[in-house]
């Protein structure tokens, strides 16, 4: 068995040379024809930056909408009450509640892949913070899903909004579409992520931010990018 898949990935490497930097239009399409699992798989961008998160001023996290969506179905829960979580519903949230929802979610049920709290939620969701936390769930504001535009929250979740936070080795990762998308929809995400990324440089970051860059799919090799070709054109 683990020749077979040793073999696959051999397969999959070919004609990817591990030190270039491809432009990125080429690191998709290398991609996209070296994709060969049964089922769509994810596309997924790496950053290493030149941060050290254990630093507060060096912290980097944000949020996206990507131009294209992500591709993936993604269930959204939100803390409302009255007229707040009669909005959350209209605007297509798979789970919507209060107190019950504190208690299901304590119970261990986490049937969901984002998190949206209305401000005076906020008390009652803080006793979550160990389960969520974790998670990457725990709603924020400075991600937008701490708001009184619950409808907006929805709406932008299961469009295509795509939260990142760098990890300790100053590296941030998303996954950024499929790879059934043509190759101009994925690059246009890419860049699209990577702006992001960027604008939310940290005061504290020092010398080169955004050192290496590189693409890969849920069972692809890794294509390394061309810093130059991420900016919009």
């Amino acid at each position: 068995m683990a020749r077979k898949i040793s073999k696959r990935v051999a397969k999959s490497r070919e004609g990817i040379e591990r030190n270039k930097l491809y432009p990125l239009e080429e690191a998709v399409k290398l991609l996209k024809e070296r994709a060969s699992a049964k089922f769509d798989e994810t596309v997924e961008v790496a950053m290493n930056l030149g941060v050290d998160p254990r630093h507060a001023d060096q912290m980097v996290r944000g949020v996206v909408n990507l131009p294209n969506g992500t591709g993936r179905t993604v269930r959204v829960a939100v803390f409302a009450r009255g007229d707040k979580a009669e909005e959350a519903k209209q605007a297509g949230a798979d789970i919507v509640g209060a107190e019950d929802l504190v208690e299901a979610i304590q119970n261990g049920e986490i049937n969901f892949d984002r998190c949206i709290a209305t401000p005076d939620m906020m008390p009652l969701v803080g006793r979550l913070g160990k389960v969520l936390g974790p998670r990457g769930l725990m709603p924020n504001p400075k991600v937008g899903t701490v708001t009184a535009d619950v409808a907006g929250a929805v709406k932008a979740s299961k469009g295509g909004a795509v939260e990142f936070r760098v990890e300790k080795a100053g590296i941030v990762h998303a996954g950024v579409g499929k790879v059934s998308f043509d190759e101009q929809a994925i690059a246009e995400n890419v860049r699209a992520f990577a702006d992001a990324v960027i604008k939310a440089k940290p005061s504290g970051a020092k010398g080169n931010y955004l050192k290496r860059v590189a693409l890969t799919s849920t069972m692809g090799p890794g294509v390394k990018v061309d810093l130059s070709t991420l900016a919009a054109s």
